[in-house]
């Protein structure tokens, strides 16, 4: 049991030598705090943990920190507050819209998968063999409930500690959290954007800190420049439109799909590119992006001022999809066209419908602007894979694949560097990368001069 001026602790349950399942553990000077709570993404045995015991005493907690609504973040939320969690939620404005969607979206897919399990377990006569999903939709409304909006930069008061969320530049809603306490301040990233994003503003920097826990998923790289992303991006659609070929960009609902539509509306718009038409195949991402409209004026200056003179995430000739029928009927169609759909990681979705239709076609182009872990389709197409196998069908890779890593949300090394400048004395516990990445920023801080170390789940990390 912690008690008034006991230091600063943290335990990690999730992003820990990984970058999926942020779950971060608190105590300080007798409050206990969780910042995120996360899912696990991407293989079964990563996945499987999303079942896993709390780590913590559930009911103890004060409150819950986000530092944004993405499912890596939020999607075991339902699943404390089913195990006995009934304090606040507190997140920046705009984080419970898009939580409302993320969460729903994956109670449904949790109950098809359960329902579908169940339909396979009965016809081989192992009936009662499938455990229920870890939580349902009862439990996203309770959750949303629970939710606290507050602003930006204003500091609120948890269980004696102040607790002051800043804007982190990553996606609508996103923050990095300041938590001041008797010993000092401690400051949590949550993930942190990209400065030459095509959307957000740069986040602004800490500028005290005695303990800094900070993501390192790009640690160990750095993204084109701003106007190399959009000379390259202009490039690849240019040529798929001039040979008639079909663009398909897996793309994550929150955030990648908003950028990657902005930035065609802008070069169509100039007459960059052809007015070749766009279509969003993601039912999800529609929605997000109706999120994003209502949010323009929290963009970067040139965003703003596309909004003002009509949509900026509507490119020319635009269409979305509205159901599987409408989705399936676009592989029927000739002509140069892009499509965006998810998921962003080719783990599943309509992007693999689209993939086996015509990754083996040599017109076909294919566009990742996102992280692909290990284990995914992505980072085996990225990765150089000649054949993949779809929906249990062997597919050969004949299309071009493009990597796009400057439309990435997330900062990379440099701008890690960038924010963690101010507080060079801070120590600083990295979390939010995988391995080779996390020890790369690790060793590039300590040549620097900071105390710098990778997080290890699990273990009592002072802070």
């Amino acid at each position: 049991m912690s008690g008034a001026g006991d230091g600063p602790v943290l335990r990690s349950a999730g992003a820990a030598g990984t970058v999926t399942g942020s779950c971060h553990h608190l105590t300080y000077a007798g409050a206990r705090l969780l910042v995120d709570c996360g899912a696990f993404q991407g293989p079964a045995d990563l996945e499987a943990r999303n079942r896993e015991a709390w780590p913590f005493d559930v009911a103890a907690l004060d409150a819950v920190v986000l530092t944004h609504a993405h499912l890596d973040h939020v999607g075991r939320l339902p699943h404390l507050v089913r195990a006995g969690f009934a304090g606040p939620v507190l997140a920046a404005p705009g984080t419970k819209a898009v939580a409302d969607v993320i969460l729903r979206d994956a109670a449904k897919i949790a109950r098809e998968d359960a329902e579908r399990a169940r339909r396979k377990a009965r016809r081989a006569g192992r009936e009662g063999s499938v455990p229920p999903p870890p939580f349902d939709e009862a439990d996203v409304d309770a959750t949303l409930a629970a939710f606290r909006t507050v602003a930006y930069d204003d500091p609120v008061e948890i269980a004696g500690l102040r607790v002051t969320l800043h804007p982190a530049g990553h996606v609508v809603g996103s923050a990095w959290v300041a938590v001041d306490g008797p010993e000092g301040r401690i400051v949590l990233s949550g993930d942190l954007g990209n400065r030459e994003s095509l959307l957000h503003p740069a986040p602004a920097a800490p500028t005290a800190a005695r303990a800094v826990v900070c993501e390192a998923t790009y640690g160990d790289r750095t993204h084109r420049s701003r106007e190399a992303t959009r000379a390259e991006f202009a490039d690849v659609l240019a040529k798929a439109a001039s040979t008639g070929g079909r663009v398909l960009i897996p793309s994550f609902a929150l955030e990648r799909t908003q950028a990657v539509l902005f930035e065609i509306h802008r070069l169509q718009r100039e007459g960059t590119v052809p007015a070749v038409p766009v279509v969003l195949d993601s039912p999800m991402a529609s929605r997000m992006t109706a999120i994003y409209r209502d949010h323009a004026a929290d963009f970067r200056p040139e965003v703003r001022a596309l909004a003002g003179d009509g949509d900026p995430f509507t490119p020319l000739h635009f269409e979305a999809t509205a159901d599987p029928d409408a989705s399936r009927a676009l592989n029927d169609r000739e002509g140069p066209m892009i499509v965006v759909a998810g998921s962003g990681m080719m783990t599943g979705g309509r992007i693999l419908h689209h993939l086996k239709h015509h990754l083996w076609k040599r017109e076909t182009h294919v566009v990742v602007v996102g992280y692909q872990a290990r284990g995914t389709l992505g980072r085996a197409l990225v990765g150089g894979a000649t054949h993949v196998r779809i929906f249990g069908e062997a597919i050969a890779v004949r299309g071009r694949i493009h990597t796009i890593g400057g439309l990435s949300a997330h900062a990379d090394r440099d701008d890690l560097l960038a924010w963690l400048a101010p507080v060079p004395d801070a120590k600083v516990r990295l979390v939010h990368g995988e391995p080779d990445a996390l020890e790369a920023f690790a060793t590039t801080l300590r040549d620097r001069g900071y105390d710098a170390a990778p997080v290890e789940e699990g273990r009592a990390t002072p802070l």
